[in-house]
């Protein structure tokens, strides 16, 4: 057989690989790109949420001087920021039917509360038509209930203070651990380091059970909206489950999004700890039309028009430091 023949079998044969090789990469190359870009739009959608969570109408929720972790979590600011990060971010934009279709990969949102978490996910319901629909929806707050062998039981908050039944009396207690001490025959109570424990380890357990029923739930709508993707809770480690319940916090799942010929799946968790630190008001006086700057702390009874990351970018946009003012 010819040289020339050889040659070209060689590259009859070589070629179609070589190009295959090459569409495989360059689909790789953009996967790659595209995970990046949907990891960043994530993570900064739910920083958002975290931040707009302690961003409440009225400063009786903010943080109280007893616990800076006792505030009551705006779920309904941080899901109205976090859906409009991720629809900026997403080319979603003001697209009604890319959002709608968006949002069929967010199979659960969690918010973790002082007392309690709320879960944010698929509901069926029915409308005037008769016709059966699917949206997200807040389910019912859940507390961070334990219960023990002898029939006590304990409703934990992300600090040390309590709800609790104690069987042998029949009599429920309120109060910080430290206060109880001493008091009570539940043993947990008496037991700093084993108190701390079982109290994370409620609350992640809690989230945990919620987050992969509704996960699961959420296949069952799927598959009836057309998707054949197997939606489930992602492995994530205990490190990160626990550091998740220090503070009042909003976590996101993503999943089953079509990237090439694969799926991006991620989550992302987001605390309102340095919130608390930095965020300051403007406000406006009602009675005089000024506008003043304050930390969330401040014991003001102001209309709140704004949040800045800093005194001086509050200042910068005309607000006053209420150091100082008389508010009766």
């Amino acid at each position: 057989m010819k040289t020339t023949n050889l040659a070209i079998i060689f590259l009859l044969i070589v070629v179609p690989f070589y190009l295959i090789l090459d569409m495989r990469t360059s689909d790789q190359k953009l996967v790659n790109r595209l995970e990046a870009q949907y990891s960043a739009a994530l993570h900064t959608a739910v920083q958002d949420a975290a931040f707009a969570l302690n961003q409440n109408e009225y400063q009786e929720n903010e943080a109280s001087y007893q616990s800076s972790k006792y505030f009551n979590a705006n779920k309904e600011a941080a899901i109205e920021t976090f859906w409009k990060t991720m629809n900026l971010n997403f080319g979603a934009g003001e697209d009604p039917v890319a959002q709608g279709a968006l949002a069929a990969y967010v199979p659960v949102v969690a918010v973790t509360d002082y007392s309690g978490f709320h879960i944010y996910a698929f509901t069926e319901y029915t409308d005037a038509g008769g016709n059966k629909l699917y949206k997200h929806e807040w389910k019912p707050e859940k507390p961070y209930a334990y219960s023990d062998q002898a029939g006590n039981s304990i409703n934990f908050t992300l600090d040390s203070y309590v709800t609790a039944y104690e069987a042998s009396t029949g009599t429920w207690l309120k109060g910080y651990r430290k206060e109880l001490e001493g008091l009570t025959d539940i043993a947990l109570l008496n037991d700093e380091k084993q108190f701390d424990e079982m109290r994370r380890r409620t609350i992640v357990n809690a989230v945990q059970k919620d987050v992969a029923y509704f996960i699961n739930q959420h296949n069952q709508f799927a598959l009836r909206l057309g998707s054949y993707y197997d939606f489930k809770i992602p492995l994530i480690p205990n490190e990160e489950w626990t550091n998740s319940v220090d503070d009042i916090g909003i976590m996101a799942f993503i999943q089953g999004l079509p990237v090439g010929h694969q799926f991006y799946n991620n989550y992302a968790f987001g605390s309102g700890r340095i919130v608390k630190k930095n965020v300051v008001y403007g406000a406006i006086d009602e009675s005089t039309g000024l506008k003043y700057y304050y930390r969330s702390n401040y014991p003001l009874n102001m209309r709140v028009e704004e949040t800045f990351a800093s005194k001086k970018d509050a200042a910068a946009a005309g607000y006053m430091p209420a150091k100082g003012l008389n508010t009766r």
